[in-house]
């Protein structure tokens, strides 16, 4: 049977409700996908623009891009910001929130790290 995305799942934040009160549960809710924790690496990683996430090397398809970013804005993890000051171009960036992640992904990066045969961290910040 083939995955469904969890976008379209009855306990996905697209549907409004947790499918339980578990707070692991809760967090998978909103980003234990494929792509959601990724786009939120590259944004600890200075990334900012559409154009910047589209190009990681992951390759993610850009309407799962436009789906994950609304999410994680939506969701008050990410926000848009003008991309320079004055233009009508948007840039993303974390919030409070979002930044409150970092030891989660850290604590991914080093278990990957240790235990995965091959893993390497060559991405770098901006």
């Amino acid at each position: 049977m083939p995955r469904r995305d969890a976008q379209s799942e009855p306990g996905s934040p697209a549907a409004g409700v947790h499918r339980s009160p578990c707070p692991v549960a809760c967090a998978l809710d909103l980003f234990g996908d494929r792509w959601t924790l990724l786009v939120i690496r590259d944004l600890f990683l200075g990334r900012r623009r559409f154009k910047e996430f589209a190009a990681s090397p992951e390759g993610i398809p850009t309407n799962l891009l436009s789906d994950r970013l609304e999410r994680l804005v939506n969701s008050g993890i990410a926000r848009q910001v003008p991309a320079e000051p004055g233009s009508k171009r948007m840039a993303y960036e974390l919030t409070d929130k979002g930044r409150s992640l970092r030891p989660v992904l850290k604590a991914m990066r080093d278990w990957g790290l240790t235990w995965i045969e091959g893993s390497d961290a060559r991405l770098e910040r901006r």
